[in-house]
């Protein structure tokens, strides 16, 4: 599978936005074609050149029991086992997504597994849909199209001046939710008038931690700080702590459990890149909790050296 020319470290910041704001339901192909544990390799086949689809979810009710993709039917083909029933061939072992993450948890699960396609499941853990590269980019064709129509229309905002501070609480595995104090605060900074580069620095860097506190802590709070100088994040967790923080600031290094990788998390880059991106990084930990400070200077005049 070809990965999604997608980045959010290189991609505009317009895009980047999109890919954050955007949940997995609002890509996700909803109209399924599936079929059943007992049902014959070659129906399945004809299902696939019917629809022209590469992968069929197996399915018990609302249940996922597993997957067949084309690979499966050309492999039953050369073995002839066309005729068996797809619950013995299905793959059983899948990553999952579910409904309410972040667009950008499919985005990385693409990149890092290479699947075509992925099973979506809502908090019920049923089967709700399924999403490709395909979608992806069409739901962010789509919507890039709406947000430049809206923008159009929007007057441009005056910057304001002065300090501000504001607060937001993060619970642990809440994904509906997650991402939503990053907008906040992004919009909160676009009032401002600070410059769009800046403003992704520190989006990104929020964003990052706000993800390790919904996925690794027990639950915090998210706060920016504005003043004169600098804008600063700051993210508070209750909990377990860091065992080992220099560890924890390598590149690919992550405490992350099986199921929480099985979700696409646990790339252990979430703390590395809000550091690369920060001005000023500061970190501490023990078994109270976590506390992370990422700050950002603010340009002096006509500087722009450090947007």
């Amino acid at each position: 599978m070809n990965t999604l020319p997608i980045s959010t470290d290189d991609s505009p910041a317009f895009l980047t936005e999109l890919v954050y704001r955007l949940k997995i339901k609002d890509a996700m192909t909803t109209e399924l074609i599936t079929a059943g544990r007992d049902d014959p390799l070659r129906h399945i086949q004809q299902l696939m050149k019917q629809h022209k689809i590469t992968g069929v979810p197996i399915v018990e009710g609302a249940r996922l029991l597993g997957i067949l993709s084309m690979d499966d039917i050309i492999r039953a083909l050369d073995e002839g086992t066309i005729n068996e029933p797809a619950g013995e061939h299905m793959t059983r072992q899948m990553i999952l997504l579910e409904d309410d993450m972040p667009l950008s948890f499919g985005i990385s699960s693409m990149d890092k597994y290479r699947f075509g396609r992925f099973p979506v499941l809502n908090k019920e853990k049923q089967l709700v849909g399924i999403i490709t590269s395909r979608d992806i980019l069409i739901a962010l064709l789509v919507e890039f199209n709406r947000e430049a129509e809206r923008r159009e229309e929007d007057v441009p905002e005056k910057a304001t001046e002065g300090s501000f501070r504001r607060e937001y609480t993060v619970r642990k595995f809440d994904f509906e939710q997650a991402g939503k104090p990053t907008g906040e605060i992004k919009k909160k900074l676009k009032e401002t008038g600070l410059h769009p580069k800046l403003i992704r620095r520190i989006a990104v860097a929020s964003y990052e931690i706000e993800m390790n506190q919904v996925v690794h802590s027990e639950g915090g709070t998210l706060a920016v700080r504005l003043t004169p100088d600098q804008v600063e994040i700051i993210a508070i967790d209750n909990g377990p702590g860091i065992p080992d923080v220099e560890q924890a600031l390598e590149e690919g290094y992550s405490t992350a459990n099986e199921w929480v990788r099985s979700l696409g998390f646990g790339a252990g880059m979430g703390l590395p890149n809000a550091r690369r991106v920060s001005d000023d990084f500061e970190i501490s930990s023990g078994t109270h909790g976590t506390s992370v400070r990422c700050r950002f200077k603010l340009p002096k005049g006509d500087d722009d050296a450090n947007q």
